[in-house]
């Protein structure tokens, strides 16, 4: 397979009515069909503002890039010349939600005295705009000015960061979103991105960045003076790291310079992008961040295997019904190996315990590697392992060299838990060296996706999500964060949630229990996970004893592929439901999920072509409020004109795969 680019018109020109000067220094961008403009204003500073179909939705923010060498790139600009592009392309793409996207904008260029520039583009979804500088020389970049103001007093879905004690700026990436109105926010806490600002009941913008590569990612905190915007932040620099936290396999920073970044001063920088939707479900197909980052640095990807993998570390390797001691053995992954391969699973993974420590060279007594390798390969399954960033890190080309000899297809990577430069630095230089070795990555304990997953396809899935792994310690509103979570932080890039729970709960009954967790919901919210919720590589978190009592489940999860060729979204209101339709081949996939609120929803099968389909649904029993397990599978045929009612209990679902018979 190859990233195949077919270019439909490219030019550069003055295009009429994509962009105008309206009075000296001020310039207009228009979106391909009109209703977008981004209106940039040119005098002692750059500031920028959008609209859409003549709202405001970003009131006039500044923008600048300050050196280290006191230049200040944006303030008192001279501007030297401008370039405007139109570009009109369909990029087709193997791993992903759909098979290709029509990547369509209007580009226009600013380039500046002091050797630098600003690229804005604008869609029909939205704009986006980086720096880029033409230094020949190393450069350090002090701060970026990356405003973000308002005209109203919005509400807002917002991530805070939850710091930990060592420094503020390390953090899993995995908080709930807060619902809160913009003079509301707290003046001493910090958001990541992506989120969600409410322009009004229909009207949403998500903020994002894209392309992020040997720069720090981007935080907003208020604006203290205006109450009605948003400042950047960036973690600076680290000097000097500690090693410890978790089994000691983290760095925590003790020092951090005065600046963000070291870079090479010939370079383009991170966009800045603002997705505009009229209607919630709109967030749940946009390809913002897949269409601004980088393409492919692989030319050959035949090699990635995508595909679902049965995890041990969620149901604390809690298998029964056995004759040897369930644990972090030989044994149990053999164990594993057999309830993958009989399901058509593709792989398994070996969660942490499986190396001497932060010894990945070295695996503990209980643990013959070979042997597991050689019997997966017999069952054909293929074994990814687990690994600390740290140990992983200081000698990255021994290990991935000597596992891949071995068979290893692939690594998990924890504990990252930043990103500053150095640490964003890490992701790719370890995506682009297990491509050298064919071997595929998952990074957990990460920042979301910026576009590393475009660039470096073997980067698999990200966490960087508040996923099932909760439900082991917490006691929070799950239901809620699983419906919010595909409208914000799904449109960053896959999201490695890990679902696939049996021991299912109404809000009643749940309870954290960490060796035998549950979830919260009901079963069909958890199989509808399988389709709504976008990873190339998807877990089924669950013990293998517990899938095996629950096998009608367990078909139904394996029959979801993992990437799609179309997506199509139904119905969606951001924290509350969601329905969403997948195309893979002939076959279609849809799910339904609601937060704790039990409701009716309508599926509307317009979206098939013509002919009939066998439908397998799966939806919540009559008693799944009493009893979260209780759903009720049926099989019926569908056509396109067909609109069906269904009801989804309180934490509910439904999930259905609809295979055309003619």
């Amino acid at each position: 397979m190859k990233f195949t680019f077919i270019f439909l018109f490219i030019y550069i020109a003055l295009v009429q009515n994509t962009v105008f000067t309206t009075e000296s220094g001020s310039y207009t961008l228009q979106s391909p069909d009109g209703l977008i403009e981004v209106h940039i204003d040119i005098t002692h500073a750059i500031t920028w503002r959008m609209d859409y179909k003549n709202d405001p939705v970003i009131a006039p923010s500044a923008i600048s890039l300050k050196l280290y060498n006191g230049k200040h790139l944006g303030i008192n600009p001279e501007l030297l010349r401008t370039e405007t592009e139109t570009v009109n392309e369909i990029i087709e793409i193997p791993i992903y939600k759909k098979s290709e996207i029509v990547d369509h904008y209007n580009q226009l260029t600013f380039y500046f005295a002091n050797d630098f520039g600003l690229i804005f583009r604008a869609y029909d979804e939205g704009m986006a705009y980086r720096f880029f500088t033409t230094i020949d020389e190393e450069i350090t970049i002090e701060w970026e000015y990356a405003d973000l103001n308002f005209t109203a007093d919005h509400h807002l879905f917002v991530p805070y960061v939850e710091s930990r004690e060592q420094d503020e700026y390390a953090s899993s990436f995995e908080s709930l979103y807060s619902y809160i109105r913009i003079s509301e926010f707290d003046d001493e806490r910090f958001v990541y991105t992506p989120f969600l600002v409410e322009l009004n009941e229909t009207k949403k913008a998500v903020i994002l960045e894209a392309d992020l590569e040997d720069y720090p990612g981007r935080f907003l905190r208020i604006n203290k003076e205006i109450r009605r915007g948003f400042v950047s932040d960036f973690a600076r620099y680290p000097l000097e790291e500690e090693q410890g936290g978790h089994n000691n396999l983290q760095a925590f920073v003790t020092k951090r310079a005065d600046f963000i970044a070291k870079t090479d001063g010939n370079r383009k920088y991170p966009w800045r992008a603002v997705v505009v939707s009229t209607h919630d479900k709109q967030l749940l197909d946009n390809d913002m961040v897949y269409k601004l980052a980088t393409p492919s640095r692989i030319d050959d990807i035949s090699w990635i295997k995508l595909g679902q993998l049965a995890w041990d570390w969620w149901n604390d390797w809690n298998i029964s019904r056995i004759d040897f001691r369930a644990g972090i053995n030989t044994d149990t992954y053999k164990y594993y190996i057999d309830f993958a391969s009989d399901n058509g699973i593709e792989y398994i993974l070996l969660d942490e315990g499986w190396s001497q420590g932060t010894n990945l060279m070295e695996t503990i007594p209980e643990i013959d590697l070979e042997e597991i390798i050689s019997y997966a390969e017999k069952r054909n399954v293929d074994v990814l392992l687990w690994a600390g960033w740290l140990p992983l890190d200081r000698d990255m080309e021994k290990v991935f060299a000597h596992y891949a000899a071995m068979g290893i297809r692939g690594f998990k990577i924890d504990f990252m838990d930043r990103d500053d430069q150095r640490v964003v630095n890490f992701y790719y230089r370890a995506a682009r060296k297990a491509a050298e070795h064919q071997m595929i990555l998952n990074f957990h304990g990460s920042y979301k996706p910026t576009g590393l997953q475009r660039t470096y396809p073997n980067a698999i899935t990200y966490e960087g999500v508040r996923g099932l792994e909760y439900h082991k310690w917490e006691n929070e509103d799950m239901p809620r964060n699983n419906v919010t979570i595909p409208f914000i932080r799904m449109m960053a890039g896959p999201m490695d949630y890990t679902p696939g729970a049996m021991r299912n709960a109404n809000r009643d009954n749940f309870r954290p229990v960490y060796s035998m967790p549950m979830s919260q919901g009901t079963r069909c919210h958890q199989l509808a996970m399988y389709i709504v919720h976008e990873s190339p590589l998807s877990m089924l978190a669950d013990n293998p004893t517990a899938y095996k009592r629950e096998q009608e489940s367990v078909d139904f999860i394996t029959s979801v592929p993992t990437v799609f060729d179309q997506t199509v979204p139904i119905a969606g209101k951001v924290g509350e439901y969601l329905a969403i339709a997948r195309r893979k081949d002939d076959t279609w996939y849809v799910g339904a999920m609601t937060n704790w609120d039990p409701r009716k929803l309508t599926i509307d099968f317009s979206f098939l072509p013509e002919g009939k389909y066998r439908a397998v649904i799966f939806k919540d029993g009559i008693n799944a409020d009493r009893d979260a397990t209780d759903y009720i599978r049926e099989v019926r045929t569908v056509t396109r004109t067909e609109v069906l009612n269904i009801e989804l209990a309180t934490g509910g679902g439904w999930a259905a795969r609809l295979e055309r018979v003619e």
